[in-house]
């Protein structure tokens, strides 16, 4: 059963990067749109991601609780070290969603209308960056446990998250979702609206190829063991390559304004980034001042994992199909034989 419960972990960390990552990115592309060009950004999310948008954080829900349950050591050490970012990254969602909600459905059309649309797109844009920089906190190696009382506040629960390295991963995370959600709304739109989608895709993908560059040389001349660890490893850095050889076809199916290839090319790549990540380390996914932290050695007794691990498979088979019905309801799911159509 611990296979099933480390497969449903991994499963929501990449549903949530590609979901969620879509929905926050849709308030980026929004925010870095022409003043023109926002009403009708904002009209397309509504029409595309509107009717979703509140399933995509279930899967951090059950992240969360996987983590809780069956890694506690892992969910102590999050919850404890990386209070502050975990914090300001609920505040950012629960404003995004104050402001998604209120955006449309107050009766009042006025200076308020301002407001809320500045609170989408600016909380759309530091709740990735924050969630970002939590991850690369975990694996920078900056982590300091308090246990004599001889380290300060600022050693404790700020360094490990504000430095140059974290904010570059919270930057990365940022392009990746404004990358997915260009890159969805190629498909639900046509015309002048598709070119525009299909550039916004471009910019993103090529932020996102810089910003990670500047992430791995950056660790790699600080000595980081994340990432000194992650470019001597030869199944990551496979990935990478294949990554990069990748963006060849997804480029050209941004460029054709192609629906189904760059959604499927898109997810790819999410795939591959995400493997090359974690493979590096796994099962030591936490790396702390004094060492690595093994994930399997910490794992709650074998009657949780069981019991976990059941809980699991009967929720997977009642989420997903559902989910799966949501989508196709709302065309989030559809395949043409004409890549072009969006009818």
């Amino acid at each position: 059963m611990l296979y099933v419960v480390l497969f449903f972990t991994f499963f929501s960390i990449f549903l949530y990067v590609f979901l969620g990552g879509a929905d926050f990115g849709a308030g980026i592309v929004e925010l870095f749109s022409s003043r023109e060009n926002q009403r009708l950004n904002r009209d397309t999310i509504y029409k595309v991601m509107g009717p979703i948008w509140e399933a995509n954080h279930i899967w951090l829900i059950i992240l969360i609780v996987i983590l809780w349950i069956a890694f506690p050591e892992y969910f102590n050490i999050i919850i404890i070290y990386l209070h502050i970012p975990l914090t300001l990254v609920l505040l950012g969602i629960t404003m995004r969603g104050v402001a998604f909600i209120f955006r449309h459905y107050d009766a009042v059309v006025g200076q308020s209308q301002v407001w809320y649309n500045r609170m989408f797109r600016i909380s759309s844009l530091i709740t990735p960056i924050f969630l970002g920089m939590s991850f690369g906190a975990l694996v920078s190696g900056k982590i300091v446990f308090a246990e004599n009382g001889e380290v300060s506040f600022q050693q404790i629960f700020m360094n490990p998250w504000l430095n140059i390295f974290t904010i570059l991963t919270g930057l990365f995370y940022a392009a990746l979702c404004a990358f997915l959600a260009s890159t969805l709304l190629i498909g639900e739109t046509s015309g002048e609206v598709r070119k525009m989608y299909s550039r916004k895709s471009a910019i993103a993908t090529m932020v996102l190829v810089i910003i990670g560059g500047m992430v791995l040389l950056y660790g790699y001349f600080q000595e980081m063991v994340f990432v000194q660890d992650f470019l001597r490893n030869t199944y990551s850095l496979l990935a990478i390559f294949l990554s990069a050889v990748l963006l060849f076809p997804l480029w050209r199916g941004i460029k054709k304004q192609y629906r189904t290839q760059t959604r499927i090319l898109a997810g790819i790549q999410i795939l591959l980034v995400l493997f090359a990540a974690v493979h590096t380390h796994f099962p030591s996914l936490i790396i702390t001042a004094k060492g690595e932290i093994n994930m399997l050695e910490g794992a709650a007794p074998e009657s949780v994992i069981n019991v976990l691990g059941i809980s699991l498979i009967i929720g997977g088979a009642v989420i997903l199909p559902g989910l799966f019905h949501l989508m196709k309801s709302f065309n989030m799911i559809r395949f043409s034989n004409n890549e072009t159509d969006t009818k």
